[in-house]
């Protein structure tokens, strides 16, 4: 995994301030929360892994796809399904670095029929080509769309050995059409959720139902981090916690039910509904593809009363008047900030300062949560924690570590 805003990232622009990439960040999680918060209601020696590089508030990972096998670069994102490239011929398509997926020299490329189970894998289809052709649709929170046709191909990853792992006829969408947010060193996307389409999902029991990720904080000497499938996945050893993955509708989202959020010593509960205590269940989503941790209003205008109370600094505003709580600080200070815990059911993470609070200008630091309708634990929260999904047994595990040096 590379984060997105990493040197060694493709999306990497120098003449691009950090603070206006945050900015850009932030304003991506907003638009992402918009259209959730609409759609909710011991290793093998060939374990498949891939490595994933920060990116703007993203991380983003390689594949090989087709035979020959030709390099894929796209967005890791747990909060979608669709597994998609662009793909010529291009009618309508933004601009992209490397050379655009070619069907017609893939060996192994094949077209998904409309008249197939495959064609139902993603919800918005329809029939193309005289009929004949699955035809998708597919769009993003922040406005980024792909279309195209549903195909098959040869998908290869890397291993834990270090030899490629090929998995053949994997659905994914070759997109004739696409616009957004994307850079032009990046080809596409894959989605990690629990749906049908989703990359984890296809790999079937190769993965085991697991796989797991450690996300590094972006730096000059950026170091990527491995996202790891099935017996490589798991997250064992001192200080590893679990707690319950709630599935709902769509299975798309990864939910955890949070009980309670701490400031210092000062506990706050998530607010109930009120209607019984399983109908709080899942009430956040974790979320690789989103910035920011997102929270009703009620409990975070708690929290950021807790916290402007415990930090001694002078009050300062966000340039971007994107996020609401904001300090000045001297470059040069030690920084005595609060610790603030997530308390999941069974299971309590501990977020340091680099995990609640980013730095938006020179000398100005803000607090990274938001008041939403949507409740999203975000990929800044994630940071310097081996996450580890297990899907079949229906648990999420944290283990702190330094994701930098793994």
């Amino acid at each position: 995994l590379i984060h997105r805003d990493s040197p060694r990232s493709p999306y990497y622009n120098p003449a691009d301030t950090p603070y206006q990439r945050l900015a850009n960040a932030i304003r991506r999680s907003i638009s992402r929360a918009h259209l959730l918060s609409l759609n909710s209601g011991g290793a093998t020696p060939d374990t498949p892994s891939a490595v994933i590089t920060a990116a703007g508030g993203e991380y983003i990972m390689k594949v090989s796809l087709g035979t020959p096998p030709v390099d894929f670069l796209g967005i890791a994102d747990t909060g979608s399904d669709l597994i998609w490239t662009q793909c010529k011929p291009c009618t309508d398509c933004f601009e992209q670095a490397s050379p655009l997926f070619d069907p017609s020299k893939s060996s192994t490329y094949k077209e998904v029929s409309c008249q197939t189970s495959q064609c139902e894998v993603v919800r918005q289809t329809s029939c193309g080509g005289g009929g004949s052709l699955c035809e998708y649709s597919y769009a993003y929170g922040d406005q980024s769309y792909t279309q195209g046709n549903l195909a098959t191909d040869t998908f290869t990853l890397g291993s834990t050995s270090g030899r490629p792992v090929s998995f053949p006829k994997l659905v994914f969408g070759c997109g004739h059409s696409n616009g957004g947010t994307f850079d032009n060193r990046v080809d596409g996307l894959f989605g990690l959720g629990g749906g049908d389409a989703s990359l984890v999902t296809q790999l079937g029991t190769a993965t085991g139902g697991k796989f797991s990720y450690c996300l590094a904080p972006t730096s000059p000497d950026e170091k990527t981090s491995k996202l790891n499938f099935g017996a490589n996945a798991g997250v064992t050893g001192d200080g590893a916690v679990s707690t319950p993955l709630i599935q709902k509708d769509p299975k798309t989202f990864y939910y955890l039910s949070l009980e309670e959020v701490s400031v210092g010593e000062t506990k706050i509960d998530f607010p109930s509904d009120g209607s019984s205590s399983s109908a709080d269940e899942g009430n956040i989503i974790i979320d690789s593809g989103t910035t920011l941790t997102l929270l009703p209003q009620d409990l975070y205008s708690q929290i950021e009363d807790a916290v402007a109370k415990a930090v001694d600094l002078p009050k300062a505003s966000d340039p971007t008047q994107l996020l609401s709580l904001c300090f000045r600080v001297e470059s040069d200070a030690q920084l005595s900030l609060p610790t603030v815990t997530f308390h999941f059911k069974g299971a309590d993470v501990e977020l340091s300062p680099t995990n609640t609070f980013v730095q938006v200008a020179d000398g100005i630091i803000c607090l990274s949560f938001r008041p939403e309708k949507v409740s999203i634990f975000g990929n800044l929260a994630q940071i310097n924690y081996l996450i580890g999904y297990d899907i079949q047994n229906s648990k999420l595990y944290f283990k702190p570590v330094d994701c930098a040096s793994n």
